[in-house]
């Protein structure tokens, strides 16, 4: 398989700094060896050039924190994975949540696409539910049609729909902090969301099953993988642990699953955060993850 990794450095739409590290630290561990050691081609497209914090203007449009920026940003990556031909499967590293506004446009390129979000957080905040403006809070919402306009319709070809995922093709796992406002926009939208509830009483097996049968006839799929949908014993890395996360071997066979319906065209890697991180764990950790879906096995 062709492989191509494109890193957004970016921590505008996080709360706190050293996200925009997180590309670093994963190419530190060996993520581009890792998958050439399973037969894959890779080439890695470098980073998108982003403004760092302290020379953006904290409030740039509507109350939304550094709104333009991460606007631009996710633009520039909208269209450099937009240029890869469809055969290629990319591999966006973050940089915060946030970023997948622009990947996931960029990855699909006009094709219907399933989103399936590992994360502790369903990031469904719209611009007027969120108490904080942090943006990496509302990046699912802006995806399926809801908050900025522009934020929402990243790289939208001319004419399209209002939204670049349906609502219906999206599937959560892991969720386990939400806001109250933000759970009433996700039952509203009628979002699939398994919370760690699920996990503990269905088993990761019968979720990878149901998802994969709630996305039958999508194009393609979109793994968008938070590091903090693992425990925080398991990743320590991340700027918003929420305790009782995936463990490991949850983590890693949710991907398997996903890696054995041959179906997922697409990875997000985001929310690695060097700063708060233990030897680069996480990283490593989150290395073995894209290994997992790409066609690591234990046997």
């Amino acid at each position: 398989m062709q492989i191509s990794i494109l890193g957004i450095p970016m921590d505008l739409g996080a709360g706190r700094r050293g996200v925009d590290m997180g590309p670093a630290a994963l190419r530190n561990a060996r993520l581009n060896a890792v998958l050439r050691g399973l037969g894959h081609h890779v080439s890695d497209l470098g980073d998108v050039a982003v403004t760092i914090p302290e020379t953006a203007d904290r409030l740039e449009h509507s109350g939304l924190i550094f709104r333009d920026s991460i606007l631009a940003a996710c633009t520039a990556a909208c269209q450099r994975l937009s240029t890869l031909s469809a055969d290629v499967f990319p591999i966006s590293i973050g940089g915060d949540h946030s970023v997948s506004m622009g990947t996931v446009p960029g990855a699909s390129n006009g094709r219907r696409t399933g989103l399936i979000w590992v994360d502790a957080h369903t990031d469904y905040n719209t611009p007027g539910s969120s108490e904080s403006g942090n943006i990496h809070g509302m990046p699912v919402a802006h995806l399926t049609g809801l908050g900025d306009p522009e934020l929402s319709t990243i790289g939208r070809q001319r004419g399209g729909p209002a939204w670049q995922v349906r609502p219906e093709d999206t599937v959560m796992i892991g969720i386990r902090s939400v806001d109250g406002a933000e759970r009433e926009l996700v039952k509203q939208a009628g979002i699939k969301v398994y919370t760690m509830k699920d996990v503990d009483t269905l088993g990761m097996s019968r979720i990878a099953a149901e998802t994969l049968e709630r996305l039958t006839g999508v194009e393609r799929l979109h793994v968008s993988y938070d590091a903090d949908a693992l425990d925080p014993s398991v990743c320590p890395g991340v700027g918003t642990p929420v305790l009782g996360g995936l463990s490991y071997r949850e983590g890693h066979l949710l991907m398997e699953l996903l890696a054995e319906s041959r179906r997922v065209t697409s990875l997000d890697i985001v929310e690695v955060n060097p700063a708060l991180d233990i030897r680069n764990t996480t990283a490593e950790v989150m290395v073995s993850m894209a290994a997992s879906l790409l066609g690591q096995k234990i046997m």
